[in-house]
């Protein structure tokens, strides 16, 4: 049995998409010329590359285990997977148990001439032995600071006493593959999800509703005269400011606008590869998206056309949010970020400062400040008024995935509550910041998983937060302490509250999707 370098990088292209490295999975399926070779995706399963290396270690395991002469040895301790590729490390190994299992049994004299057998276990407890144990109980004593930090002076209550039982959850199945995002209608209880199935579809949670419906959204491409199935990932959707329409980005290179029916309203076609990001300006007229082909685009939402498109990125765009009904920001994994408005031919702004990929970027409640987050393990705050970072906030110690603001502070519905600014890392934590004074307020630590989603609920009182540990937190945003808890299926991509703050939308990556009511609880 043997692999091809083609075999190969489809497996590695495949888990990177498994494990939602999105941008890592299209750049090296770019390099590595997927597109050309004539694997069938259908016929590979889930998780081949990491069964593949798991038979690779058991067989390895086995082959030592056998001596030269083909009698079975002493089976050496679980292999690790850079054990397998240092054999000499392995042989060490060996050659050790075989010492002590020599010296297992030892004979002595006793005073009286008699021989007896002495089992030396302080002799096997040899100093490599002891140097193992102290390393279990370095690690057990590293676990229990762990776990004390877990449970955070900043994030209190009892894990058991805030759980949801499953039984209080609606759990939505239909999606056939992992469902990215989600969001809520601003004005009705209708829930829109996008997966990697090439469909969105839209969830009737509405109290009315006896049993939640589903509408099924399909993106089609044409080929050959006819629609087919794209078979590419839905990346985004976002609502219109009065819940009639939704639009969807897809990794086809498509955006699309959808009635609250499911009737395709228009197709948007203009950029050339997949689109990360996409969103609805407050006045509902325009469409701002992102693509991997470095532009982002303004399309008129009534025509579908592409008002402007915008070319000053040097790699792919990731993300975009509008600062009025107008102008937007856009990052990339160029490192740099634009401030651009409509019928200007140049950027009104651009901010350098980030060494690394620029993931998110929100504009506050009142457009005044542009908070970023990048794999730098930085989060910034931005001011028109300067060209340098009004904050450079260090405290991540891993990637920061995305950032959201309250919908608090001067200006908004909220205005006797200070603006907040959370934000999702790959450290598994969540920190929520003062802005103002540049300070983190609480960190949120219950999460074991890097953490993808937080959302704000319509208030500002809590918070909830997404992780690939398969939970869903809420928190107090007043005093970090966490309020309820549920436990799904699948590692969480996308938290949304809808517009009463009443219910909490999730998304996962097993193809669920779930809905918690708050008011059950």
């Amino acid at each position: 049995m043997s692999f091809s370098s083609d075999e190969v990088n489809f497996l590695v292209y495949r888990y990177l998409q498994e494990s939602g490295f999105q941008h890592s999975a299209y750049t090296f399926g770019i390099e590595s010329h997927i597109s050309q070779s004539n694997i069938n995706g259908a016929l590979v399963p889930p998780a081949a590359l990491l069964s593949i290396l798991q038979k690779g270690l058991q067989y390895t395991e086995a082959e030592i285990s056998i001596g030269g002469d083909g009698t079975e040895q002493r089976m050496v301790e679980s292999l690790s997977l850079i054990d397998a590729v240092m054999p000499d490390v392995v042989a060490s190994r060996q050659n050790q148990q075989n010492q002590q299992k020599q010296q297992v049994k030892t004979e002595v004299q006793d005073t009286n001439g008699e021989e007896e057998i002495i089992i030396l276990s302080v002799v096997t407890s040899n100093v490599g032995v002891g140097v193992a144990m102290n390393e279990r109980v370095g690690d057990r004593e590293g676990m229990e600071v762990d776990e004390q930090q877990q449970q955070g002076s900043s994030t209190g209550g009892s894990a058991s006493a805030v759980e949801i039982p499953a039984s209080k959850a609606t759990v939505l199945r239909g999606h056939e593959s992992e469902v990215f995002i989600c969001a809520w209608n601003p004005t009705t209880d209708l829930l829109a999800s996008g997966s990697g199935d090439s469909t969105a579809r839209i969830w009737d949670m509405s109290d009315n509703s006896q049993a939640p419906s589903q509408l099924v959204l399909r993106h089609c491409i044409q080929k050959g005269g006819t629609e087919v199935p794209s078979n590419k990932d839905v990346t985004s959707l976002d609502w219109n400011c009065d819940g009639t329409l939704l639009a969807t980005g897809s990794y086809d290179g498509y955006a699309r606008i959808w009635t609250t029916n499911g009737t395709l309203a228009s197709t948007l076609g203009q950029h050339k590869g997949p689109i990360f990001a996409l969103k609805w300006n407050k006045r509902g007229n325009f469409i701002l998206s992102a693509g991997v082909d470095k532009t982002t685009i303004i399309w008129d939402a009534a025509s579908g056309q592409c008002t402007q498109q915008f070319s000053f990125h040097s790699a792919p765009a990731l993300d975009v949010d509008w600062q009025t009904n107008t102008s937007f920001a856009s990052c990339s994994t160029d490192q740099c970020i634009h401030v651009c408005k409509l019928n200007v031919d140049k950027p009104v702004k651009s901010f350098q400062g980030h060494t690394n990929e620029v993931n998110a970027i929100k504009w506050d409640p009142q457009g005044h400040l542009l908070a970023s987050c990048s794999d730098d393990m930085t989060l910034k705050i931005w001011s028109m008024k300067q060209d340098t970072c009004v904050h450079d906030l260090q405290a991540h110690c891993k990637e920061i995935y995305t950032i959201k603001w309250s919908p608090t502070g001067p200006g908004t519905h909220n205005p006797n509550m200070n603006l907040i600014l959370a934000s999702a890392s790959f450290d598994s934590t969540v920190r929520l910041w003062d802005v103002e004074r540049g300070a983190c307020i609480h960190t949120l630590t219950k999460h074991t998983e890097p953490v993808y989603s937080v959302a704000f609920s319509p208030d500002g009182k809590f918070l909830a937060s997404g992780s690939f540990d398969k939970c869903v937190h809420i928190w107090s945003t007043q005093s970090g302490q966490l309020v309820h808890s549920y436990k799904g299926t699948g590692g969480i991509f996308e938290v949304c509250w809808n517009s009463r703050g009443d219910k909490v939308g999730a998304s996962a990556s097993d193809g669920s999707v779930f809905v918690l009511d708050l008011r059950k609880l």
